[in-house]
């Protein structure tokens, strides 16, 4: 079995970051399984964790007044769950849960977040990870803004 220091190697978003900070990082990393059902986040909760997806899927969710839960977002293999770790008051901003089986790597926020601070240029690199994977998630939830509201074509 492959440890989370090499499954890392694997994950496309850490491709671009410094083999030196590839192994810092790999130094918070644990493995992860998840059963259907399961929650990785809690909305609301303290943020202490985010995870690299390597298998399976998993539904963002919030909670809308007179709807009950509501998933916003699907994520799968290779994508990234979790930025609230690192920002300042660290609560999780959505709640998510697994799909079916689902196998991450569970990276420690506040590992993370020590070694980030004690290293400024890791630190860049994680927030540049982190920050392209927002303005995707953000592109996103603007075309299904248009989709759900757009005007329609006027014939």
């Amino acid at each position: 079995m492959r440890t989370a220091a090499e499954l890392l190697g694997d994950v496309a978003a850490l491709q671009d970051l410094a083999p030196e900070h590839q192994a810092t990082i790999a130094a918070c990393a644990t493995l992860a399984v998840f059963r259907p059902g399961e929650p990785l986040l809690c909305e609301g909760e303290p943020a202490d964790a985010f995870f690299l997806l390597r298998d399976g899927a998993v539904a963002l969710e919030t909670v809308i007044p007179g709807r009950g839960r509501v998933t916003v977002e699907t994520l799968h293999a290779g994508d990234v769950l979790g930025w609230s770790w690192i920002v300042p008051p660290y609560r999780t901003a959505f709640s998510a849960r697994s799909r079916g089986i689902t196998r991450a790597v569970r990276l420690d926020g506040a590992c993370l977040r020590e070694k980030c601070e004690r290293d400024p240029a890791l630190g860049y690199a994680v927030l540049k990870l982190l920050g392209g994977v927002l303005a995707r998630r953000l592109q996103d939830a603007r075309v299904r803004l248009l989709d759900l509201y757009g005007t329609p074509d006027r014939a």
